[in-house]
């Protein structure tokens, strides 16, 4: 694995922050040239350590006011039937295979409790699960 040097963990930070940074800015702030920060960017990218660029949208403004995170316990055959399920919910922001008590945490968005009690319904085919609610977000990166 490619080391990364401070200018590169630097450009990382600035991207993250905002991606549409333009690269004017960007040699600015790591004082290297235009050129020399593009190529960087896109060693990054062809490295992998930059998988994309995308918009970070306000799920609240868009309707979707209810975030929560559903834990659930999925039999191991019952896994790529979760994950195709996983996939085809465009309420999920999220699913990870977890340690604990359970295996699964899914971060999910909704715009009321109803789709969120019939999702929740829908995932119990699948085992056991437990939801938190979120009141409110603190601390959210991207």
């Amino acid at each position: 694995m490619k080391t990364l040097d401070e200018t590169d963990f630097k450009l990382l930070d600035l991207l993250r922050q905002n991606a549409r940074m333009p690269l004017k800015d960007l040699s600015a702030e790591v004082f290297l040239s235009t050129p020399a920060v593009s190529a960087r960017i896109e060693k990054l990218e062809n490295d992998g350590f930059i998988k994309g660029y995308h918009a970070a949208t306000d799920y609240e403004k868009l309707g979707n006011g209810i975030k929560a995170f559903i834990m659930i316990t999925v039999r191991p055959e019952d896994k790529p039937e979760f994950i195709e399920f996983m996939n085809s919910s465009e309420c999920v922001l999220e699913c990870n295979n977890i340690t604990g008590n359970y295996s699964m945490i899914v971060k999910a968005m909704f715009p009321s409790t109803t789709p969120m009690n019939a999702f929740v319904g829908e995932l119990q085919k699948f085992g056991k699960t437990q939801t938190q609610v979120v009141f409110e977000t603190i601390v959210e990166r991207y």
